[in-house]
């Protein structure tokens, strides 16, 4: 099994837990903030289910319809992701607002309530560190963007635990919804950055520039065995990095020469950067140009 598939079924399986912990323990106690807590791991199971599917669909090798693979599902899974959260905090904002306004809001049985955003979070931050593992490992998006909501329930349902810890200490219950308007901000800040990571490879933005001095450098490295190269792109999809560029190469040198060259060439910036895929087209030099400075070449005999 894809180990992006199995991290995805595990952050599954642990959202199911805390969603139905957490729902239960905050009608309970009638407790808003941890309410919003459920709610946001609801959103964080969505997420996983659909990171699962994405990782699943972008794990296909490329095909006739879409030659250059499935990477873009990634992306595309992570920006409705980061649309859910948004959706969230603004119920989170409302429902806060209007306890704050009719007032009258008690909480019960807050020492319970900490209990719970205590395991909550211990189980969240395990789940997330091993999500940003595989997702570091594999580079996907959608595993990352899961594990972003993991990590930012974590704060959060520390957040709440403190909350309901002063509450319980000054018997101060407007506390309570104004810790969940500090967890909708937190959780709009989350989805801000996640939209802006998953939305610029949909629109084909370049790669980062320390990425494109590797290539820049690794073809560097060959300079001696061609004249110059031109027109590199470069952009990603999901977690593949697609490459092209032009190399001119030296007029005289014959076709299975250029060919090892640009093999040669691709394989490394591969082995640099992970899961890149390579075009490189040559071209040859223009001699009439009166540029013959390359060894052996014929032209710089009849022109000495």
């Amino acid at each position: 099994m894809d180990t992006r598939i199995r991290a995805a079924r595990v952050s599954i399986l642990s959202n199911i837990v805390l969603v139905l912990g957490k729902l239960g323990i905050g009608y309970t106690t009638q407790s808003v903030s941890i309410i919003s807590e459920a709610i946001h791991s609801g959103l964080d199971l969505l997420a996983a289910i659909i990171a699962f599917f994405s990782v699943r669909m972008a794990s296909k090798p490329p095909d006739a319809v879409h030659s250059y693979g499935h990477g873009k599902i990634e992306n595309i899974s992570a920006v409705i992701e980061a649309m859910l959260i948004f959706l969230a905090a603004i119920w989170i904002v409302y429902e806060a607002v209007q306890k704050l306004i009719t007032g009258g809001h008690q909480v019960h049985g807050a020492l319970l309530g900490m209990a719970v955003m205590a395991g909550s979070s211990l189980v969240n931050y395990l789940v997330s560190f091993y999500l940003f593992r595989v997702a570091a490992a594999t580079e996907s998006l959608a595993l990352e963007a899961d594990a972003w909501h993991l990590r930012t329930d974590v704060y959060t349902s520390v957040g709440v635990m403190l909350g309901l810890l002063i509450m319980h200490l000054t018997g101060l219950d407007w506390l309570d919804p104004a810790v969940a308007l500090v967890v909708a901000v937190m959780i709009i800040k989350a989805a801000y950055d996640l939209t802006k990571e998953a939305f610029l490879p949909l629109i084909d933005v370049r790669l980062p520039e320390k990425e494109e001095q590797i290539i820049k450098d690794i073809i560097a490295n060959h300079n001696d065995q061609y004249v110059e190269f031109h027109k590199l792109r470069t952009r990603k999809a999901g977690r593949e990095r697609l490459i092209d560029l032009h190399l001119v190469v030296p007029r005289h040198n014959n076709i299975d020469h250029v060919h090892q060259l640009c093999d040669h060439i691709g394989h490394e910036i591969e082995s640099a950067l992970p899961y890149a895929d390579v075009l490189i087209h040559a071209e040859p030099c223009e001699s009439a140009k009166g540029c013959y400075l390359c060894e052996n070449c014929p032209e710089k005999e009849k022109h000495s």
